[in-house]
C-alpha cells in the first residue's frame, strides 16, 4: 500500500466517521472503510464490529459541543499495512481542545484495528 492510500483511508475515517453526527451516514462509512470484524481501541475501552464502533463514536460526539470537529495535522504516513495520522480537535476557528494520533492496522485495504492515542495537552 502506498502512502497516498494510507492518507486517503485515514483522512476518510477522520471526516466520514469521527466527524459524522448522522448515525446512518457514519455506519455506511464504517461499512466502506472498516473490515467486518474491525476493532477500535481507545485508552479506556475497546469495541469490535461496525455497530459497536459507530455507537462508540456517537457517544463521543454526543459528549462534545455540536460545532466541535476533528482535523488532520498533515498527511497520514504508513508502511507494511500500518498507518498513523496526527489530528487536533476543537471548534472551527477556536482554540485546539485536544490533539492525538490514530494508528491503524490495514487488512485487504480496510481498517482492521484502530488505536486512538490522546495527547496530554498542557
Amino acid at each position: 500500500m502506498q502512502s497516498f492510500e494510507y492518507d486517503k483511508l485515514m483522512q476518510a475515517n477522520l471526516t466520514r466517521v469521527f466527524n459524522e453526527r448522522d448515525s446512518a451516514k457514519r455506519l455506511a462509512a464504517i461499512g466502506e472503510l472498516y473490515a467486518h470484524d474491525a476493532v477500535l481501541y481507545e485508552p479506556e475501552t475497546s469495541v469490535t464490529g461496525h455497530s459497536s464502533i459507530s455507537d462508540t463514536v456517537a457517544a463521543l460526539l454526543s459528549s462534545l459541543p455540536p460545532d466541535f470537529a476533528f482535523k488532520a495535522i498533515g498527511p497520514a504516513l504508513g508502511h507494511h499495512n500500518m498507518g498513523r495520522l496526527h489530528w487536533q480537535a476543537g471548534p472551527p476557528g477556536g482554540p485546539v481542545a485536544v490533539t492525538g494520533m490514530d494508528v491503524v492496522l490495514i487488512k485487504d485495504g480496510c481498517v482492521q484495528s484502530l488505536y486512538v492515542f490522546i495527547e496530554a495537552n498542557a
